[in-house]
């Protein structure tokens, strides 16, 4: 028996109107490759320095620097990126209407092949060449996505560099947490380094959480995934101050 509430969603109207809307952009990666990052590089700042048996006061200036400087360029790494697809695109698109224009058959003919490939064939064939080569802009968009595998939904640059420096900021801060209670409030936390490391393994965990809701795997796993990664980084950053002090 259907489930009703997905019929419902399946409705002439609602597929209509679900349709009509343009696809919107996810920047759960954005958010997540800061998220990460922030709080890997950070507390392995954390770690290096608690190797290498440096002060707190290093901790604070090293990690708040890099919380700073790494996650700007995080920010700013990514918008670039993304606005140089977009600018990819754009120049594909002006190649193809180029196209239209000067070898309209021949582009034409790339249509029929491309669907004679999905499986249409004689009069079904010729009617689909017609209908898309009738509307130019379909007619380009088409061939940008089949032929170049390019289209979709753009992402803002914008909103990506946001998404990924205050992920960057907000979870990369966790490490530092500690530090700052303990400088504000000395002597009463023991073993600053050790809710540090627990700071941080809360944030891996809960940003793996997150991440499963929107992908098919289990909170806990995505959870421990995350946690396992965040802390091999960890334990490699701690093992290369301790290295660094014993031989400085």
């Amino acid at each position: 028996m259907a489930d009703p509430i997905l019929a419902d969603d399946h409705s002439p109207d609602a597929v209509r109107r679900r349709l009509s809307s343009p696809p919107s952009s996810s920047y759960l990666r954005d958010f997540i490759y800061g998220a990460i990052d922030g709080a890997v590089t950070t507390f392995a700042v954390v770690a290096g320095v608690e190797g290498a048996d440096l002060s707190a006061s290093v901790v604070l200036i090293l990690g708040g620097a890099n919380l700073i400087a790494d996650g700007f360029s995080m920010a700013v790494s990514n918008f670039l990126g993304l606005r140089a697809e977009r600018q990819q695109l754009e120049g594909a698109r002006r190649e193809e209407e180029r196209h239209v224009s000067l070898v309209p058959e021949g582009e034409r003919e790339e249509i029929r092949q491309i669907f004679a490939a999905k499986g249409f064939e004689g009069k079904d064939l010729e009617r689909v060449v017609d209908v898309i080569t009738a509307d130019r802009d379909l007619w380009v968009s088409t061939m940008l996505h089949e032929e170049l595998g390019l289209g979709g939904a753009e992402p803002s640059p914008l909103r990506a560099g946001a998404a990924t420096l205050l992920a960057f900021v907000t979870v990369g801060s966790f490490p530092l947490l500690a530090f700052v209670f303990d400088a504000v409030f000395p002597g009463v936390l023991d073993h600053v380094f050790a809710w540090s490391a627990a700071m941080t393994a809360v944030a891996f965990f809960a940003v793996g959480s997150l991440k499963s809701r929107f992908v098919e795997q289990a909170w806990w796993r995505a959870g421990l995934e995350t946690l396992a990664v965040g802390g091999a980084a960890a334990v490699l950053a701690y093992a290369v101050g301790a290295f660094l002090e014993a031989v400085v």
